[in-house]
């Protein structure tokens, strides 16, 4: 393929759709189309992960059913609201060459010209060259300086830089240090992941250099997302010494809630070797990751009540405007 070179102006283009200079990130089998149109329509990048339309055999294809969802939706809110357009939305593809479905959501995206692709877990050529062909931007996530470079050079737009305290599976180093190492030589679209969940952060990310902040876990606790009660409850019960770092669940380091580890009879602070494995003669089975250990970064210990996610956004829109002002002044 040629020579691919994204540029600061596609990252102003990307900003400029949005009110807020945030994505709502993809969260696995929680995002839907209720909250994706709801954080478009109030200013932010909404987005979900294409393996959370679920589908079983003999049934419709679900995401295209989610996607003509989405689209109607906001074409809805832009007539109504010409002066006060919904943000682009986007749909998280895993390419891992595990991921069965890939190449048929591969089609679908293309087809329903989903404006912003973000990819993960491996990048691939053929992905980033199916969204540029439909118009859409590819966003890669990345925890470190040398997978950056590797998903530019095959074709990416842009880079989620997943640094520590992100939910789900995050990385080890401190925003800082990937942030300066990724713009030392990338001028292009830079998101920043971990432990972001005030507009202070937001502000903060984007002075030491992300051109937009990436939040996830905060939005589990709001009213249109698909997680149960308990996780939701969760959210607003802990803070950062509730999160635990492990790669004992999927076998890939993430960060999850305490309390849902203890939950299924597992003492955090002394989980078995993943190696040597469980016994299980009693009958007992291993928690199912996400479905029974819960994900969350560091940045839950502000979240303090459940709300609508257009009234979350819109307490992260006063205070990233308050914080410009504080800034401003000194």
């Amino acid at each position: 393929m040629g020579t691919h070179h994204p540029s600061n102006q596609q990252a102003r283009d990307l900003v400029a759709k949005t009110s807020l200079p945030v994505v709502g990130a993809p969260l696995f089998l929680i995002s839907n189309p209720k909250l994706v149109i709801a954080q478009c329509c109030a200013g932010i990048i909404g987005s979900f992960p294409a393996l959370n339309a679920r589908e079983e055999a003999g049934e419709p294809i679900m995401l295209e059913n989610w996607l003509q969802e989405i689209t109607e939706a906001l074409d809805k809110h832009n007539q109504t609201y010409p002066d006060a357009p919904a943000a682009p939305f986007a749909v998280n593809l895993i390419v891992h060459k595990s991921n069965i479905r890939l190449e048929r959501d591969v089609e679908i995206l293309a087809k329903w010209k989903v404006p912003v692709w973000i990819t993960s877990l491996g990048a691939r050529e053929f992905v980033n060259e199916a969204a540029h062909q439909a118009d859409g931007i590819v966003l890669h996530d990345v925890i470190h300086n040398r997978f950056a470079k590797k998903a530019i050079e095959k074709g990416a737009d842009g880079l989620v830089a997943v640094a520590a305290g992100a939910g789900g599976h995050a990385g080890r180093q401190s925003p800082f240090a990937l942030i300066q190492e990724i713009r030392s030589w990338f001028a292009g679209p830079l998101l920043l992941s971990g432990a972001i969940a005030t507009g202070h952060s937001i502000l903060a990310a984007r002075a030491m250099g992300a051109d937009m902040a990436y939040i996830g876990s905060p939005f589990i606790a709001c009213a249109e997302a698909q997680a149960d009660s308990q996780y939701k409850q969760m959210i607003l019960d802990s803070a950062a010494e509730d999160i635990l770092y492990t790669d004992y669940f999927t076998g890939v380091h993430g960060n999850y809630l305490r309390s849902s580890i203890r939950a299924q009879g597992l003492d955090p602070d002394n989980l078995p070797d993943a190696k040597s494995g469980l016994d299980y003669s009693s009958g007992q089975s291993k928690p199912k990751s996400w479905k029974q250990i819960w994900g969350a970064g560091q940045g839950i210990g502000v979240i303090e009540k459940s709300q609508a996610a257009a009234d979350f956004i819109d307490q992260l829109r006063a205070e990233y405007q308050q914080a410009s002002e504080q800034m401003s002044r000194k």
